[in-house]
């Protein structure tokens, strides 16, 4: 009998910010997919990777700054970067907690590549921060060089675009290692966006939203089920306000409704919802578990949480 195929995307709270934080939280982590595991499902995990990539990139740009004579980072060999050591730490945890439950298969990380769109819009809209605060004298250096700069209320940083998941190069070796039961990490950030050119992958300055590639990898592997650890219990209407209402279940029709609202907000909460959506589609198969790591801890994630379907 087939088992059912399930994609964890890991929010920040399951990884923390520091290394010893983020060694700590991906044991925690570990408890939670381990009990997916021990409900009988194939267990691919996708995690996001903000403070990590970000602190890549700054140790990297005021390496360059002292040593001018090395090339600079592109954001692509970041990623890549961050993909490595958030792996190795997850990988770890996970093979802990399954030999301390008696249970033997193999944990892979698969440094990922995600194709995006060279005209997606998002390159004309960059909106993602990323790396340390500049002074304007710097921002002026990095806009010559052609990147893009914003003002914030304490500096200047960069912004970068976060262009929609097209494909995933290494989707074929992410379905072979779940075919053998394996436990797969796989679009670790959203990726590493890659623009196609001919037979060559031309690493791209951008990011992709975690959760948008999270979706898109449930959908090229048949998942079932897609679960989003985050920092909330459940998703609510008027977030913030007094008349805060948390939603057990919703249909994608309303998920659909409460987005042409304006109830979620961008960057935040939005990406999750239009990636369970586009996962779902029109399947009455599928489904969507958005929910804070310590339920899902608890109650294996079944239960706690708002679950949205066809």
């Amino acid at each position: 009998m087939r088992k059912k195929k399930i994609v964890i995307a890991l929010g920040h709270d399951a990884l923390g910010t520091t290394l010893p934080e983020q060694k700590s939280a991906t044991e925690k982590a570990a408890r939670a997919v381990v009990d997916f595991i021990k409900d009988d499902y194939q267990v691919a995990i996708s995690h996001s990777n903000g403070p990590q990539v970000g602190m890549i990139h700054t140790a990297m740009a005021e390496f360059c700054r002292i040593y001018p004579e090395y090339t600079a980072t592109p954001m692509s060999v970041c990623s890549a970067m961050s993909q490595g050591y958030i792996g190795y730490d997850l990988q770890n945890a996970i093979r802990t907690e399954l030999l301390d439950r008696g249970i033997y298969k193999t944990v892979s990380t698969i440094l990922t590549q995600v194709c995006v769109d060279t005209y997606d819009d998002a390159f004309y809209r960059p909106s993602k921060e990323i790396g340390r605060i500049m002074t304007e004298e710097e921002a002026e250096i990095e806009e010559k060089k052609g990147n893009h700069v914003i003002k914030t209320e304490s500096g200047y940083r960069r912004i970068v675009a976060a262009p929609k998941p097209m494909d995933i190069v290494e989707i074929d070796a992410v379905r072979a290692l779940l075919d053998a039961d394996q436990v797969v990490i796989a679009c670790g950030g959203g990726g590493i966006p890659v623009l196609p050119q001919g037979h060559k992958l031309k690493g791209a300055s951008a990011v992709i939203e975690k959760d948008t590639a999270a979706g898109k990898l449930a959908d090229l592997v048949d998942a079932e089920r897609l679960v989003i650890l985050t920092g909330v219990e459940r998703v609510c209407l008027n977030f913030g306000r007094e008349n805060e209402e948390p939603i057990d279940e919703m249909t994608v029709a309303q998920a659909e409704e409460y987005i042409e609202e304006g109830q979620f907000e961008e960057g935040t909460m939005l990406p999750k919802i239009q990636a369970a959506v586009d996962f779902i589609g029109n399947s009455a198969v599928r489904s969507v578990l958005i929910t804070k790591l310590a339920a899902s801890e608890e109650k294996k994630g079944l239960v706690t949480g708002t679950v949205i379907h066809k």
